[in-house]
């Protein structure tokens, strides 16, 4: 490990503003933890790229972010978790935080022993996720679903538009045919469609996302290293986009701490 302190900041990536869903729940159980987050929205989505690009990109972003001191990176992409982690830890001296569709509690918790996954193309055909769908859902049915096409509403700001709810309904309603009673969010993206998937899939269907888990494994890292800040004066919020500064001020607009937003060409 190389020599990192305690002040240096969080860093997180994604194809876009869908990590800022990981970033809220990060902030919330660290508020006084230093941020970097890297909006990539220039490049999504990652998932329906080859895996030699989504490697090289997440090897961009890891390097941009380490050169700004981070001390932890976040790969809050599904996608770039499941194709570049191990990629990532190998050759690089900092600890790395992934990000997966949360199969494992769907499936222990299932009743009717039926899972949707809702996600994009990349991470559904990766490796990672085939292990972790052989490890934990070997006794149940899982229905999976390429979200194709949702990733790009929500970085045009069309979260509420027509077009996604369409998009959403063609997905969401072949699968609740299934009897499911769980569906996976897997995608860092989705977690901002939860209301209008709420409606189409009704109460008897818990929605699962990794953001919560993700926090908790964060400050678990951070304390094993011993690198939790302890710092009790305001943090700093960074936020880079090479994509549109509206769009990620939007979905920010709920953050009540100073955060600065900047475009950056990367």
């Amino acid at each position: 490990m190389v020599n990192l302190n305690n002040k240096q900041p969080i860093g997180l990536f994604d194809s876009g503003i869908g990590g800022t869903s990981i970033w809220k729940e990060v902030h919330k159980l660290l508020p006084n933890e230093n941020t970097i987050y890297l909006s990539d929205s220039k490049n999504a989505p990652y998932g329906e790229k080859p895996v030699e690009e989504i490697l090289k990109l997440s090897i961009k972003n890891t390097e941009i972010l380490l050169n700004k001191g981070c001390k932890l990176i976040i790969v809050a992409c599904n996608t770039a978790t499941t194709n570049a982690i191990n990629y990532l830890r190998k050759n690089y001296d900092v600890p790395f935080i992934g990000i997966e569709p949360a199969i494992k509690p769907a499936a222990l918790y299932s009743k009717t022993g039926a899972v949707g996954i809702l996600a994009t193309k990349g991470t559904l055909s990766s490796k990672l996720f085939e292990k972790t769908s052989s490890e934990f859902a070997k006794n149940i049915v899982t229905i999976e679903q390429d979200g194709e096409g949702l990733v790009p509403l929500i970085e045009d700001g069309k979260l509420n538009s027509s077009e996604t709810n369409e998009l959403l309904l063609k997905y969401l309603s072949p699968m609740l045919q299934h009897n499911l009673d769980h569906l996976v969010l897997g995608c860092t993206h989705y977690p901002y469609l939860i209301p209008q998937i709420k409606k189409i899939v009704g109460e008897n269907v818990t929605i699962i996302d990794s953001g919560a888990a993700v926090a908790k494994q964060t400050k678990s890292i951070l304390k094993k290293h011993h690198l939790l800040s302890n710092n009790f004066t305001t943090s700093k919020h960074q936020f880079y986009t090479n994509g549109s500064l509206e769009v990620l001020q939007n979905i920010l607009s709920d953050v009540t701490d100073p955060i600065l937003i900047e475009k950056l060409d990367f």
